[in-house]
């Protein structure tokens, strides 16, 4: 029983020696040693802390820049989300509103299994100056996406949202803020109505949207890219029943580089596709008689 006593007792001191000596706190010129030490001291950055975290490291520059890097950060400039790259940037490159359309809607099909639609994440290179601004009423022309029924409808929502207030339910300017009594506003807003307004190209209107103009703020945060064109979509329709033209899926009598009418995108979709089916039942039906035929031989 000693024996036994004296071997616990023993072992209790090596390992509390051992223990010790392997635990060494740091100091000095001495960068100590642990058991099992990623378990106390995160090799990986800790994103869910708010403080330094002394434990990082066994040194203030680490902790600090740990801390640092961990924390949240925007993209690298130029950065494009995934799947995400429209038009409404240098739509010189096409030469009719039908090639916009076409682009978009290939751009909306699955890309190496991922189906997407376009939002806010597309990116803008005209800057926000008077320079910029000229140069996006020069070059974006063609709305990207057809004249829908659907499309009509949500611009409607989302400019009684955003933009009816000021602009009014016609687009004539003459908004609530502007109109009721105890509402006035600042600066007359744009009356959609007037012929430069009608007459202007699509990007005189996205560049407003994305950075705003006199007394107007930037709504790129509020609508996404499709959006955007959809609130322009209507405003057009608005316009078109001013000058008594048609604006809608089936027919644009405004102007053809405002927007292609969705049923003429259908149709064209429509004629474009090859008729294998066709061909497929005929080659059936030939393989069929073939068959028959060989068959009428073996008997």
């Amino acid at each position: 029983m000693k024996i036994i006593q004296h071997f616990l007792i023993g072992t209790t001191v090596l390992c509390t020696v051992v223990g010790s000596y392997s635990c060494q706190q740091s100091g000095g010129e001495q960068t100590g040693s642990e058991f099992i030490p990623d378990m106390a001291h995160s090799i990986a950055y800790e994103a869910n802390v708010y403080t330094d975290y002394s434990l990082n490291s066994f040194e203030e520059v680490s902790v600090a820049s740990r801390w640092e890097l961990a924390q949240p950060r925007l993209p690298v400039a130029g950065t494009i989300a995934r799947g995400y790259s429209g038009i409404g940037i240098s739509d010189e490159v096409f030469t009719s509103a039908e090639e916009a359309v076409a682009y978009t809607i290939n751009k909306m099909k699955d890309h190496g299994g991922i189906s997407y639609a376009p939002n806010g994440s597309v990116p803008y290179y005209f800057p926000d100056t008077e320079d910029g601004r000229n140069l996006a009423i020069q070059q974006i022309k063609f709305n990207p996406f057809p004249i829908t029924k659907d499309g009509i409808a949500r611009g409607q929502e989302l400019y009684t949202i955003y933009c009816g207030s000021c602009h009014g339910d016609k687009g004539d300017g003459d908004g609530y803020l502007v109109r009721d009594p105890g509402g006035k506003y600042p600066a007359q807003p744009a009356n959609f109505m007037l012929d430069g307004f009608i007459n202007s190209s699509n990007g005189r209107y996205y560049h407003a949207i994305m950075f705003g103009i006199n007394m107007m703020g930037s709504h790129a945060d509020k609508l996404s890219y499709e959006e955007r064109w959809q609130v322009i979509h209507y405003i057009r329709m608005m316009q078109a029943k001013e000058k008594k033209a048609d604006y809608s899926s089936e027919a644009n009598s405004l102007n053809p580089e405002f927007g292609v009418p969705g049923d003429s995108v259908k149709a064209a979709a429509t004629t474009s596709e090859p008729e294998e089916d066709d061909h497929g039942e005929e080659g059936t039906e030939e393989e069929g008689h073939e068959e028959d035929t060989d068959a009428g031989h073996g008997h």
